[in-house]
């Protein structure tokens, strides 16, 4: 198979990239950094000329997986706009341009998987921009899961939840704060990255990403580990406000 994969330089991205080629496969990679093409997927100028050069080695695309990202935390309140506009060019135009650039080199059979976050699903306090762009990229699956359902491309958001990668490390943080928030900011992220050594291996994540693309019919959508499942379905059946109390309670350290 020819795939693509954005943001295989590292994380998730790399680990499905070294997978699919151990299988044989051709694969691409589109990242900043890499040993594939050099390219912000934001770029829509320089990413048409990386796509119109991928397409003279091979006439038709596969599979492509939008796995480039990254994550901002902050209050919303404080959080600089530059930092708002910059994930959701990543984590949202960019995943648009890929599939606008792509998918007329897609054909029946193929697979379009977007790498979306558990996030996407609930919020949580500080890291509501991150929320709200992987909110965006899953509505945005589903709308194009319906739009090609009839062509036979079959199109999924994959949810991750918390997977031991360099993803904490990297994400801009913005502990900027008032009187209003005091030393909560800085106390919710201590309290997430803290965590890390209990993340999900990277290795046993791919396994399940992989069972997932891999599946010849695939759901719209798939949520990793049970904890999540539970808190998504109590979404739809909590009130609105007794939800976020409990979401609140959990990532808040101001309140907890």
């Amino acid at each position: 198979m020819n795939i693509i994969i954005t943001g295989a330089s590292s994380g998730i991205g790399k680990a499905l990239k070294e997978h699919y080629e151990k299988l044989g496969h051709t694969v691409f990679d589109i990242s900043k950094t890499g040993e594939g093409y050099e390219c912000d997927v934001a770029d829509r100028v320089a990413l048409e000329k990386v796509i119109a050069d991928m397409m003279t080695k091979v006439d038709h695309i596969d599979i492509l997986i939008n796995c480039a990202g990254f994550g901002v935390s902050g209050a919303i309140e404080l959080v600089p706009i530059e930092n708002v506009k910059s994930i959701f060019d990543v984590n949202v135009i960019g995943a648009v341009n890929m599939l606008q650039l792509i998918l007329p080199y897609m054909k029946k059979g193929g697979k379009v998987i977007n790498i979306s976050s558990v996030l996407a699903l609930f919020p949580t306090p500080y890291r509501g921009y991150y929320c709200a762009s992987k909110s965006a990229l899953s509505a945005i699956n589903d709308a194009l899961y319906m739009e090609l359902k009839a062509s036979g491309i079959q199109v999924s958001a994959l949810c991750p939840s918390d997977i031991k990668t360099n993803f904490s490390k990297n994400r801009v943080k913005s502990f900027e704060t008032n009187e209003r928030y005091g030393d909560a900011i800085a106390l919710s992220t201590k309290h997430i990255d803290d965590k890390e050594e209990k993340r999900m291996p990277i290795d046993h994540a791919v396994k399940i990403l992989v069972k997932w693309i891999d599946k010849k019919h695939l759901k719209p959508q798939y949520i990793m580990t049970f904890k999540f499942k539970v808190l998504y379905a109590l979404k739809n059946i909590f009130p609105k406000s007794v939800y976020l109390k409990i979401c609140n309670k959990m990532f808040n350290k101001k309140v907890a």
